[in-house]
């Protein structure tokens, strides 16, 4: 899973209790210490989840997370067992996902604390690939995280022959970086969002842009889309297969 967000309506924990019928998470991604992304992380403890293993960016100690966090106000009871979880998954697994995902392999890239201090900068970046298919997942990184990441050459390397581009902090004006699309020109962006609140969430048109001119049909609808967004698709659904064809479904009608 990657990240633990929740909605009133939907959580996560609930879903692989009483959906899943599990008590195991063999694998969490934390992309972002912010509460957005992890709104339902003490949730699956109260429901008797186990994490097996649990990956985040591994520059910062669960201390020097709490300092930066109480910067904003005391910490909810997911960020503090973010930061308590910290110190307690600060091993490399004996049994890491790429050699346990049926082959479902992730590659992951951050910055370092304390050269970036923002939670947003110290996002996990994680790219998926099954079977030639490239999904990639940001986090909340701003510009001064892309471009930092940008002087680096295995990270431009594996920007190549991404598929499918989830935008960085749900779509915002700060977390879209021109340069990144110098090094990938995916077939389609996700936007992660909620209704409109602020004007940084008009970006649609800048990612249109971007990408490739024959965009992804999706089945559901029968229409050929290039950008999809949460709040007007609801939930997305990417199915992939042999050979890097891939499939999508929505929830909406777009």
């Amino acid at each position: 899973m990657i990240d633990s967000g929740c909605t009133n309506a939907w959580h996560p924990s609930t879903y692989i209790k009483h959906t899943l019928g599990r008590n195991r998470l063999d694998y969490l991604f934390i992309t972002n210490a912010d509460q957005d992304h992890m709104s339902d992380l003490q949730g699956l403890w109260d429901a008797g989840i186990y994490v097996h293993g649990l990956y985040r960016n591994p520059s910062y100690t669960g201390d020097q997370m709490r300092a930066i966090k109480q910067l904003g106000g005391p910490l909810t009871n997911d960020a503090e067992r973010y930061v308590n979880a910290c110190a307690v998954y600060n091993q490399p697994l004996l049994d890491p996902f790429d050699d346990h995902m049926g082959g479902i392999t992730a590659t992951m890239f951050w910055n370092n604390y304390p050269f970036f201090t923002k939670t947003n900068d110290l996002s996990l970046v994680i790219f998926i690939k099954f079977a030639g298919t490239k999904i990639l997942f940001p986090g909340d990184l701003e510009k001064p995280g892309w471009l930092s990441l940008l002087q680096r050459q295995d990270f431009r390397d594996e920007l190549k022959y991404t598929d499918i581009f989830v935008a960085s902090h749900h779509g915002r004006e700060n977390g879209f970086c021109s340069e990144v699309f110098d090094h990938c020109e995916p077939s389609a962006i996700i936007i992660s969002d909620k209704a409109k609140e602020h004007e940084t969430q008009e970006t649609v048109p800048d990612y249109r842009a971007v990408v490739k001119d024959h965009g992804v049909p999706v089945r559901t609808t029968g229409k050929t889309r290039h950008v999809l967004t949460t709040r007007r698709d609801g939930w997305i659904q990417i199915n992939a297969g042999a050979n890097g064809y891939y499939t999508i479904d929505t929830e909406y009608n777009g």
